[in-house]
């Protein structure tokens, strides 16, 4: 248990730009002064300056930005258009934009119709699109939007574009991976086709506490950015409490002891919440744990009241727009206490007056804990917040060692913006909007002079004297997905009715919508019949089943080129490319509340290829000898160390655990020596693998005190099993495990940083 004490704000003023009409109207909205990081951001935005504030949740950064902004589109000088100045908002969801949307048009409504704010995404009717564009002077998107609609269609926006003052990049720490190297490379064109039209926008930059915020952002924008991050607003006490749920009598795979599920134990804490009239959000890191968690829940509140249980729902991405809506406009009228949620909802909805929050599992990083947390107390009081560790290497470690998450700072955001994978598709897509020439190149970094002459020769582009040119009648912007999802969204459809449920993303769909998979929607539950991937179709039938689904699969790995290669001892630590060959081949059918396997049954899903970036190790046999690993226990040694590795790398960089994968194999045919691989899962890599080939004497320290700290006898899903294993963990071997890695350990370089179980200064 942890008591974050409250904490005093610090006043400032605004400075004497801001419109008079603009203060008046944030002191109508109840806001009497500034708070002093809000006044400095909005100072050195007024001056033209780019800026990041990186301040906590709830800390009035929208504020900060929106002051200058609202103050300059009301500052009377007028475009060469006559339109007045224009500022446009980014947000990583559709969700966050219409909140801000709301916000903005009520603090803007007492200043008349010259802030005529508007979302424009996806859902915006078609009628509504070329009054936003002709109109709009405070224009709300996504990066998506952006990619595909507004960029490729920038003639329709001259006007706009022309006056462009800002650009407001919100929860600016989520673009982290191959998201956010695409978004990176997005924002590169936006400033190219800005510049086209004689507009150089300032860039205003929201993040939740992070390391090194103004140089993520620079990397973001590809500009010098200032970073505000001294938080002087003020905080209720928040009590964090870590909780592992119990051990029952059941016993898993090799008859490894079982823990209740966090889901299980999320459900039983948001009942009871309910039941008391505290308000709310149990975060859930995938969408079916949403959708049982709320299912879960109601069926318990039913049997204390049959009033409660339509005060809770789940909220989760793959929702249709009306039903989004819905659950925000409930959520914000106090009609919902409780709230099942995925990270959609972490990404800024005001949902001020929240009691709670519950966290089940670890988010994947520090700041997204903290971000989650931070939506309790939103209104200043005390508030609550949970963590319910899963049954995982990761979150077992947290909770016994609790200064990793108190004592430490957030991590670094992670993105490579100069990736060839994400670069070379936006490349197309720049030459596309205006014909490239060689004084953008440097717009687009070091990589892509070297790529233009390739995408030359696979037919994309076209040399001519005035630049480089797209050929294909084909758009440009299809040619990626800046989500690095890949391919088209594959459509979830009762077969009974030919209704629309929901969407899932195409690589997501081997391991959620196959054959015999229970999906979750609404509260209902429904069998996949059939997954037909070349119609991009999953037929579903409503269905009770006792269980739920998880896939298995199975993976190989060469690799493709060496970069970077360090001895430790006889053994090795490298880095560079390496190709992936993955196939979903089964499922497993569990226990609802105890997870209790039930049965298994194959599937026949077509492999999939990935080539990307991966760190990985080996050892010789003088290492193994002296670790006592024999050969009867090597192929599970390394096993157990491959999988605590993944379950461990989150704490090192900004990923998830799903985000990476490993490979484990006794003799590689590519090393010749026993070797572990972990490799990001997106193509052409996302950082991840570079951030733990950086940090790998700390992250294998903590992978070796996270198996050799744990209570059980053989190895349990706690530290060396993984629910998503394709040989069943078999072979895993815990003490090998730790000898083995305390030998590679024994040779290593001094870590550049603390293994996080280790004495740290406290976080101011």
């Amino acid at each position: 248990m942890e008591h974050l004490p409250p904490r005093e704000g610090a006043h400032a003023v605004w400075p004497d730009r801001i419109r008079p009409e603009v203060i008046n109207a944030i002191q109508r909205a109840g806001i009497d002064h500034p708070w002093t990081h809000q006044a400095e951001a909005a100072e050195r935005a007024l001056d033209g300056e780019s800026v990041v504030i990186a301040t906590g949740t709830a800390s009035g950064k929208s504020l900060a930005y929106l002051a200058p902004v609202l103050s300059t589109l009301l500052d009377g000088s007028e475009a060469p258009n006559g339109r007045g100045t224009t500022a446009l908002y980014l947000a990583p969801t559709k969700a966050l934009a219409a909140d801000q949307c709301r916000s903005v048009r009520a603090l803007a409504a007492p200043l008349g119709n010259r802030v005529r704010p508007a979302v424009y995404d996806g859902d915006t009717a078609v009628e509504e699109r070329e009054w936003i564009r002709q109109y709009g002077t405070y224009v709300l998107t996504n990066p998506d939007m952006l990619h595909r609609g507004i960029l490729p269609s920038h003639p329709r926006w001259a006007s706009f574009l022309r006056s462009l003052r800002y650009v407001v990049i919100d929860e600016c720490h989520t673009y982290r991976g191959v998201f956010g190297s695409n978004v990176a490379q997005v924002l590169r064109r936006l400033r190219r086709v800005c510049a086209r039209y004689g507009a150089h926008p300032v860039f205003l930059l929201a993040s939740a506490t992070a390391a090194e915020p103004a140089v993520t952002a620079g990397r973001l924008t590809g500009l010098p950015v200032h970073e505000v991050a001294d938080d002087a607003s003020p905080r209720g006490e928040l009590v964090f409490a870590l909780w592992e749920p119990p051990l029952t009598e059941l016993h898993g795979e090799k008859g490894a002891p079982v823990r209740r599920t966090a889901t299980a134990e999320t459900a039983d804490l948001l009942t009871d919440l309910t039941v008391q009239g505290v308000r709310t959000v149990a975060f859930v890191r995938s969408r079916r744990g949403a959708e049982l968690i709320s299912v879960i829940t109601q069926e318990r509140l039913a049997q204390v009241d049959r009033s409660l249980p339509r005060r809770v729902a789940a909220y989760r991405g793959g929702y249709l727009p009306e039903e989004r809506r819905a659950l925000e406009n409930a959520l914000h009228s106090g009609e919902l206490l409780g709230l099942a949620a995925t990270s959609a909802l972490e990404l800024g909805i005001d949902v001020s007056g929240l009691d709670a929050v519950l966290i089940t599992g670890y988010p994947g990083t520090r700041a997204s804990l903290w971000q989650q947390a931070g939506r309790a107390g939103r209104a200043g009081q005390g508030a609550l917040a949970i963590l319910v560790a899963r049954d995982d290497p990761l979150d077992t470690f947290l909770v016994h060692h609790p200064e990793a998450l108190f004592r430490r700072p957030v991590e670094s955001t992670v993105l490579d913006p100069d990736n060839p994978y994400v670069l070379a598709p936006h490349l197309c897509a720049a030459a596309a909007e205006i014909p490239l020439t060689d004084d953008d190149l440097t717009l687009f970094g070091p990589e892509a002079p070297a790529l233009l002459p390739q995408l030359e020769t696979a037919g994309l582009l076209r040399r001519r004297a005035a630049g480089w040119y797209w050929t294909r009648r084909e758009r440009a912007a299809d040619l990626t997905d800046i989500r690095g999802e890949g391919g088209r969204p594959v459509q979830i459809v009762e077969a009974a009715t030919g209704r629309l449920l929901g969407t899932v993303d195409e690589p997501a769909a081997h391991t959620a919508v196959h054959d015999g998979a229970v999906h979750l929607h609404q509260g209902r539950t429904y069998l996949v019949k059939r997954l037909d991937l070349a119609d991009s179709v999953a037929l579903v039938e409503q269905a009770d089943p006792p269980y739920s689904t998880t896939a298995r699969d199975t993976t190989s790995i060469s690799v493709l080129e060496t970069d970077t290669e360090i001895p430790w001892g006889d053994g090795r630590l490298c880095y560079g490319s390496v190709e992936v060959t993955n196939q979903v081949v089964s499922f497993l059918r569990r226990r609802l509340i105890t997870g209790e396997v039930l049965g298994e049954s194959k599937l026949d899903l077509p492999p999939r290829t990935l080539r990307t970036r991966a760190v990985w190790w080996t050892v010789t046999e003088d290492q193994l000898d002296r670790a006592r690993v024999g050969p009867e226990q090597l192929g599970g040694a390394l096993h157990a160390a491959e999988h605590a590795s993944i379950g461990i790398l989150p704490l090192f960089a900004t990923c998830d655990r799903r985000d990476i994968g490993g490979v484990s194999v006794p003799l590689h045919p590519d090393t010749l020596l026993p070797t572990v691989f972990v490799y990001d899962g997106h193509p052409g890599g996302a950082g991840f693998a570079e951030r733990a080939f950086r940090t790998a004497p700390a992250w294998l320290t903590a992978t070796r005190e996270a198996i050799a700290s744990c209570e059980c006898e053989a190895g349990c899903p706690s530290c060396i099993q993984s629910p998503k294993c394709g040989n069943g963990n078999d072979p895993l071997h815990k003490r090998g495990a730790v000898r083995l890695l305390a030998e590679l350990l024994r040779s290593a370089p001094a870590p550049d940083e603390p293994a996080p179980g280790s004495p740290v200064p406290p976080v101011p």
